[in-house]
């Protein structure tokens, strides 16, 4: 693990129970293969940092809030009483790496070719 659940804690701004303790350090040893897949040789600031985006962000999404974490449109109504949240890819019930966590990583979008007559 890259991170610990106090590291998280300090981060959501709360105080976690004992059942999601041992949540939290499930997901962030969860987090850290995640991690080393696209960030092997990242700093282990960077590493720490991530982990814990990955994990608040699953933290938050199981919250009882007004608009979830990753949600990017949401729909309100009256009186009939109607909510719609629109959540992109890999934002709702699992661990997963931004645009943002990747650079951080240093594994961003790269373009890159190699072909026979290219000289090294």
């Amino acid at each position: 693990m890259y991170a610990t659940v106090e590291d998280v804690e300090k981060r959501c701004g709360c105080s976690l129970s004992l059942d999601e303790i041992d949540w939290c350090r499930s997901l962030l040893e969860d987090a850290a293969v995640i991690v080393d897949t696209y960030g092997r040789n990242a700093s282990d600031d960077a590493k720490k940092v991530v982990s814990c985006n990955m994990v608040v962000r699953m933290i938050r999404n199981n919250t009882d809030q007004d608009v979830p974490i990753g949600a990017s449109q949401g729909t309100i109504s009256a009186l009939g009483y109607s909510q719609t949240w629109s959540l992109g890819s890999g934002s709702a019930g699992e661990l997963y790496l931004t645009k943002l966590d990747k650079k951080i990583l240093g594994c961003g979008s790269r373009i890159a070719f190699s072909g026979p007559f290219v000289e090294d």
